[in-house]
């Protein structure tokens, strides 16, 4: 028995031993085993986990959530500050395999796009994980970053593949969250205990980044390369030139940097039609530059009949913007950021006043050549006319867009009798009819018109004809009945 006692003790310990190894350094777990297990404790992906009401965070709240939003407002002329996404999970014990998973956008109009796909072999390590927009000012203090800013009224979802696991909406209707003010900065932030959102302000709030926390591995198992830094952060598309007036080297792509700080921008590249051309230079804080399409090798579609694509890509490789031009250029036009609508989406407009390298002007019509004037009603330039040049006659008027004279409307000084009114339609007298019942309407005056008793006076003579007519030939029959009652007398 007590030879035995040893053995006992020793498979104890090993079997602690196993348990605590399988603690400490359990195989990672995958979001496609977190929504199976979801699965199999209830249909909705909202919901998971036991009935502990200890638990801190509510059940409503997936494994994966979004935790904050900001997006992002223009202080001291800088657009985009503060924008960006973060996102939570609960269980931070083990990675989770960030492959098939993606964030959806839709905006006010209902348009949805992918906002962010992660890549294949990205993991989620820590607590939380911050997302900002590449242009934002503190696109650096980020684990990755998106490039198409999102509006003060918009639908974020979580997707795995198809499905959904998460979902925040700011629009002020049903089950959504009140919309951001473009005149009030806030941030909306999960109460982890209701799982509902709610608007504080954004000094109130400081996302939490910790670059740990985001880990991309390296393909086919290769070894790690050393990471090219990225420097082109805060750079933005501003505005492009694409149908030219005379020649192609009148194409440009204008770039703004709406960041607080000096970028250089040796390195960074812009992609059109799947092909790079490098770029060089230094841009200061709120300055424009523009680049020709013709000194970097290509040349811009004038007018596409689908719209075509331009990204911007950092040193590091990332995306940090993109811009989509579409069917509708003209001639001598650009196509320029304005500014942003009360949704926070950007306003892009065809202008006559390109402004290569210069803040974007917007002329919705083209400058008209010397001696000529814009008529704004058909965006045609023509020719001014002056009241000197042409007299018209008494009673009309020099009508200046045409050039015409017109007859002058005079009022009319006629009068009616006693009973009639003027019709200031027609300009004749008419009966005035009284109403003597107010359960029945007025009853227009009936008048026979002139024409009625031209076909009268027609009818009339057409009958007197035919009397004549039978008198005339039947005159000896009537002067023998005439002598016949003579002579009866």
């Amino acid at each position: 028995m007590n030879k035995r006692i040893p053995s006992l003790i020793l498979g104890a310990a090993l079997a602690i031993s196993s348990i605590f190894s399988t603690i400490q350094f359990g195989t990672v777990s995958t979001l496609h085993a977190l929504a199976k297990e979801q699965e199999s404790t209830t249909s909705d992906t909202s919901i998971i986990g036991d009935e502990d009401s200890s638990n801190l965070i509510s059940k409503q709240i997936p494994e994966i959530y979004f935790k904050a939003i900001n997006p992002g407002y223009t202080i001291d002329k800088i657009s985009n500050v503060g924008e960006m996404i973060e996102i939570g999970r609960k269980n931070s014990d083990a990675p989770i395999s960030l492959a098939d998973l993606s964030i959806g956008y839709t905006n006010s109009s209902g348009n949805y796009s992918i906002l962010f796909e992660f890549p294949e072999n990205s993991w989620f390590v820590g607590e939380t994980l911050l997302l900002r927009l590449a242009s934002s000012p503190e696109s650096e203090l980020a684990n990755t970053t998106y490039t198409k800013t999102i509006a003060m009224k918009a639908t974020l979802t979580l997707n795995q593949r198809d499905k959904v696991l998460d979902t925040v909406c700011w629009s002020g209707k049903q089950d959504c969250a009140k919309e951001f003010k473009s005149s009030s900065p806030t941030v909306l932030v999960r109460d982890l205990a209701s799982g509902e959102f709610e608007h504080i302000t954004a000094e109130q709030y400081t996302p939490v980044f910790e670059a740990s926390n985001y880990k991309i591995e390296p393909n086919d198992g290769a070894e790690e390369a050393d990471s090219t830094p990225s420097q082109c952060r805060g750079l933005v598309f501003s505005e492009i030139l694409s149908y030219y007036e005379s020649f192609k080297n009148e194409q440009f792509i204008e770039l703004y940097n709406n960041s607080p700080e000096q970028i250089l921008i040796d390195g960074c590249k812009i992609k059109y039609k799947n092909k790079s051309y490098t770029l060089s230079g230094i841009l200061g804080t709120e300055e424009y530059v523009a680049y020709y399409p013709s000194v970097l090798g290509f040349n811009l579609t004038k007018n596409p009949t689908n719209s075509n694509t331009l990204e911007l890509i950092d040193t590091d490789g990332a995306v940090i913007d993109e811009l989509t031009y579409p069917n509708g250029q003209r001639k001598a036009t650009s196509y320029a950021f304005i500014g942003f609508d009360q949704n926070g989406e950007e306003i892009w407009k065809v202008t006559y006043s390109p402004t290569p390298g210069a803040a974007n002007n917007y002329q919705e019509f083209k400058s008209c050549e010397t001696g000529k004037v814009l008529n704004e009603a058909t965006g045609n330039c023509v020719k001014p006319i002056s009241v000197s040049e042409k007299i018209c006659k008494e009673g009309y008027y020099l009508n200046l867009l045409t050039g015409r004279c017109r007859k002058k409307s005079i009022p009319t000084t006629k009068t009616c009798k006693e009973g009639y009114y003027l019709n200031p339609e027609t300009g004749r007298c008419r009966k005035i009819t009284e109403n003597k019942s107010a359960d029945y309407s007025i009853k227009p005056q009936e008048f026979q018109e002139q024409s009625s008793f031209v076909a009268l006076y027609a009818i009339l003579g057409a009958v007197s004809l035919g009397l004549i007519y039978l008198v005339y030939e039947f005159r000896r029959d009537i002067k023998k009945v005439f002598h016949k009652l003579f002579r009866r007398k």
